[in-house]
């Protein structure tokens, strides 16, 4: 296993959970939530010019809307259609879907598409104790199904380049989980794709490469790792923060990677809660979006 260099900081507003970072070839933007924080942030590579918009309900993920017209995004307690500007920042134009009624102390977490117009989206425990989270779907007839339970953090869907098959995690289990991918969308053969040691902290965050390498955050560990497709480790990227939640790739080439952090109870890590860049050496792939293609 290899080590990369550092990356650099790009933007140094400590996000309380930087999460959930999407890049938007459309905008030129990469975008990224602090959930605790409940504020949207977006960064624009071309210039390092970056703002950030509060939210009156926080944030948890973003994908672009397919036919560019904003995105969906998951809110605390529901998923929304929303418009976006980067002069003037998020505006809620509807309720898509709510969380269920009888889960009063989750919120969503997490959510990637897979390429199809569909997008799987995390639920979990906000006190991070019990299995009340799942893994949901949503089509873009905009139908949401529960495709898997029992869930303390559900985190970092991740599709791999084929599209077969699914990753998604709990963080709390220290486990990475895969899934076969059908056409349809159905998930199958769920089994042990990764597990962490204590030493390694917490799956977080992940995103696929085009050569089928799993990047993931370690939460409480202070690196990204990219993982081979058979699950063995092959490189890790040190961050100079512990709590390391996710990344994408980016830019024209997609060879760049951005990567989000939280400072949450890190007060002694000044760049906590940064949004980093690296330059990984393997491309990523395109950002898949939501709706029909």
């Amino acid at each position: 296993m290899t080590t990369t260099s550092s990356p650099t900081p790009v933007w140094t507003g400590r996000a309380v959970l930087g999460e959930g970072p999407v890049w938007s070839p459309r905008l030129g933007l990469v975008l990224f939530v602090d959930i605790r924080g409940a504020r949207l942030v977006a960064w624009r590579p071309a210039d390092g010019a970056a703002r950030e918009w509060p939210m009156a309900e926080a944030p948890c993920w973003l994908v672009e809307r397919t036919d560019g017209d904003g995105f969906l995004a998951g809110l605390r307690s529901r998923l929304v259609d929303l418009a976006f500007d980067f002069e003037t920042g998020p505006r809620i134009r509807r309720d898509v879907a709510r969380l269920d009624a009888g889960e009063e102390g989750n919120r969503f977490n997490d959510a990637k598409g897979d390429g199809t117009g569909r997008v799987f989206f995390g639920s979990m425990d906000d006190a991070e104790t019990a299995p009340t989270g799942a893994l949901h779907r949503i089509d873009p007839d905009e139908r949401v199904a529960r495709v898997d339970a029992r869930y303390v953090v559900a985190n970092g869907p991740a599709v791999s380049p084929d599209g077969r098959t699914l990753f998604h995690t709990d963080s709390a289990a220290r486990s990475i989980y895969a899934f076969d991918l059908a056409a349809d969308g159905g998930l199958s053969s769920k089994r042990l794709h990764i597990r962490f040691a204590e030493d390694d902290g917490y799956p977080d965050g992940m995103t696929c490469d085009a050569d089928g390498g799993l990047w993931v955050g370690h939460w409480d560990g202070g690196r990204l790792t990219r993982f081979r497709p058979d699950g063995t480790a092959e490189r890790t990227i040190p961050l100079p923060c512990s709590r390391v939640t996710s990344c994408c790739f980016f830019g024209t080439g997609l060879d760049r990677l951005a990567i989000t952090t939280a400072a949450h109870e890190r007060g002694h890590e000044p760049l906590a809660g940064s949004l980093f860049v690296v330059e990984p050496g393997v491309r990523g792939l395109p950002p898949a979006t939501y709706g029909t293609p």
